[in-house]
């Protein structure tokens, strides 16, 4: 499958709700097998005083990521951009994401090689 070079994901990690939409998107779009998909939600639990805890949800590209070359080759959107359901991930040109990057933290900004 040929990538749209230049292109790139942005994730806005203060967004993520953890819903796991993106990483069943993917699994589903590539017909992976249980347990693989090109994105995976890594769930982080930052605990603080009294006994409290704040979670913390990171969508991150894995190495079976290849941004939908096969939508993307159509004008779609990846699978991924598509299904979030608290719309925090982004496709777009690498040049253009990144500035919208410089614009707040927590954000990543993700390009397959």
């Amino acid at each position: 499958m040929s990538r749209r070079k230049g292109y790139g994901l942005l994730i806005d990690y203060e967004y993520c709700t953890g819903c796991y939409t993106c990483q069943v998107a993917c699994a589903q779009e590539n017909q992976w097998p249980e347990g693989k998909s090109g994105m995976e939600v890594i769930e982080v639990v930052q605990k603080l005083p009294r006994d409290k805890a704040y979670l913390i949800y990171l969508p991150f590209p894995t190495e079976l990521c290849i941004l939908c070359s096969s939508r993307t080759q159509k004008g779609l959107e990846p699978a991924c951009v598509q299904h979030c359901m608290a719309a925090c991930m982004k496709y777009g040109k690498i040049v253009e994401l990144a500035k919208e990057m410089a614009k707040k933290p927590r954000m990543v900004l993700w390009a397959p090689r």
